[in-house]
């Protein structure tokens, strides 16, 4: 007889423990670990309806249901976040694989998610885990103090919440980020972008850093690949930015899809405009996964132009990323063009920065370069 789905899900996903962690780290909690959400009203007091001020989808829930994200549920007429301190995926990870490129080089990054995502894009490369809600996988209960205890124990400069979409487990990232702001932790986050403005603003208090994933620059492409919408993701960028957050972006390129040169022209000088030059963009190379298994992996010569068009631009600082080996992993001094980090994958091979500086010329590189 073959497996139920929801029994499926519970193998399938990812194996939450990594590298030095152990059975005796995480706390089990004799409650259910349930937290009131922070963005939400009482829609229909008399129908028990909520509506979710989260993200831009303001979904109107009813009693015992979940919103678009299936990670936030109405119980009894109060909202609440199923993944609160229950992370289905919990590692260690190079901060590079993130990816921040610009942040701490060559540090270790404690990384977490709960189930669940905002977007249902079609090649999503975690689908597992965020497709589907924080009641079809295996959890660990792991409350915000043990996050950041755990992230000192294993040497962690950072921690970064990730793998899903972190909008989804909003309270659980906040609550961490501000003990681990305390303990001079950096917080760091992967994105969609898909959030509004007044719970963003509350969590930029606590954020060093953010990558955010801009899925392509057509609001076609966003509406029929992601069900989203490209400007609140825009809208998100220019907040984070004005915040003092430090900035990346990460457009993932699929070949016939996003790829239109002048596409990639308009993304650069919005973000040229709105951003800034010294904002990295990471240009990264698609393959077959979830939904979109028919499509072929991006030609690394199409990862080449978009980086070549970035540069015409102006940007000062453009990656090519899932193509371990190329140089467009390295970062170069936008002065004297010299390679002041050499990369392969995620592994450092030389650093070439000092105070924040290129070693060679002096020249500032943008950045996060110690804490």
């Amino acid at each position: 007889m073959g497996l139920k789905r929801r029994d499926f899900l519970k193998i399938a996903i990812f194996t939450p423990l990594a590298l030095r962690l152990e059975a005796k780290d995480y706390i089990h909690r004799k409650d259910n670990g349930l937290k009131e959400a922070s963005y939400y009203i009482q829609y229909d007091r008399k129908k028990n309806l909520v509506m979710c001020n989260l993200c831009p989808r303001e979904c109107i829930i009813e009693e015992g249901e979940k919103g678009f994200c299936r990670a936030r549920k109405n119980i009894k007429g109060k909202l609440y976040p199923l993944g609160y301190a229950k992370p289905c995926a919990v590692h260690i990870d190079p901060i590079e694989k993130k990816p921040f490129f610009h942040v701490l080089p060559k540090t270790l990054s404690f990384s977490i998610a709960s189930a669940g995502c905002n977007l249902r894009c079609r090649y999503c490369q975690n689908w597992q885990i965020s497709q589907v809600s924080p009641e079809d996988t295996i959890n660990e209960d792991l409350p915000p103090e043990k996050v950041v205890e755990l992230a000192l124990k294993n040497g962690s400069k950072s921690i970064a919440y990730t793998y899903t979409e972190p909008t989804n487990f909003f309270e659980y990232m906040l609550d961490t980020a501000k003990i681990a702001k305390k303990k001079n932790i950096l917080n760091v986050v992967h994105s969609n972008g898909f959030i509004n403005p007044e719970p963003l603003r509350e969590l930029c208090k606590y954020l060093d850093a953010v990558n955010i994933d801009l899925k392509g620059f057509n609001p076609s492409f966003y509406k029929k690949y992601c069900e989203a919408e490209l400007t609140p993701v825009l809208e998100t960028l220019k907040i984070l930015k004005k915040s003092g957050v430090w900035v990346e972006i990460t457009n993932l390129v699929i070949g016939g899809h996003n790829d239109e040169p002048e596409l990639i022209e308009k993304m650069c000088e919005w973000i040229k405009k709105e951003l800034g030059i010294d904002v990295p963009i990471h240009f990264s190379r698609f393959f077959p996964m979830y939904k979109m298994r028919n499509i072929a992996p991006t030609p690394v010569s199409a990862l080449e132009r978009a980086k070549d068009i970035a540069q015409k631009m102006g940007l000062k600082y453009v990656y090519i990323g899932n193509v371990p080996g190329h140089v467009g992993e390295n970062t170069y001094c936008p002065v004297c063009k010299k390679p002041v980090i050499k990369r392969v994958g995620y592994t450092i091979l030389e650093i070439n920065i000092k105070k924040g500086r290129c070693k060679y010329c002096g020249e500032r590189i943008d950045g996060i370069w110690e804490i």
